[in-house]
């Protein structure tokens, strides 16, 4: 009887272990877009479609149209909170504004080089001019004026 104790609690050890090393890191963000055209980013397509820090020491947005670049993580409890409502707007503000999503537990390289210290971290980039961040969830009616007056752009 002692050995069955032993045997399943050195399985349940095991199979946890497994499970627990089973890390963001393995997962590629890639550049995969939603059936919303939210696009989720890695090191690469970041450097393509948003800036390209490694060639340029000024901020130069590669996009055409104004973005929301969401910071964000899985066990992120605020950053759940907001992905439905950047998700609803991209569809709303279709074809005018591009949301993207940076998963930093994956892309910890994107997060280091941004300074990002706080989740989620919501940067509205408008196509000419600088980027402006706004920390933590915010309630959808404030993320639409923001849309508005930084990024200059109505539904």
């Amino acid at each position: 009887m002692k050995a069955f104790i032993i045997s399943g609690l050195l399985f349940v050890f095991i199979f946890s272990n497994v499970l627990a090393n089973q890390r963001p890191e393995a997962k590629s963000s890639g550049d995969k877009k939603e059936k919303s055209g939210v696009i989720h980013l890695d090191k690469e397509s970041f450097k393509d479609l948003v800036f390209d820090y490694e060639k340029n020491k000024e901020w130069n947005y590669n996009g055409k149209v104004p973005a929301i670049l969401d910071f964000y993580a899985d066990w992120c409890g605020p950053c759940r909170q907001v992905a439905p409502i950047l998700t609803q707007m991209q569809e709303e503000y279709k074809g005018n504004i591009q949301v993207f999503k940076v998963d930093t537990d994956v892309e910890k390289e994107l997060a280091a080089i941004f300074g990002i210290r706080s989740l989620p971290t919501i940067v509205f980039i408008p196509v000419d001019g600088e980027p402006q961040a706004a920390l933590g969830a915010r309630p959808k009616a404030e993320l639409e004026k923001m849309v508005t007056e930084i990024l200059k752009v109505t539904k």
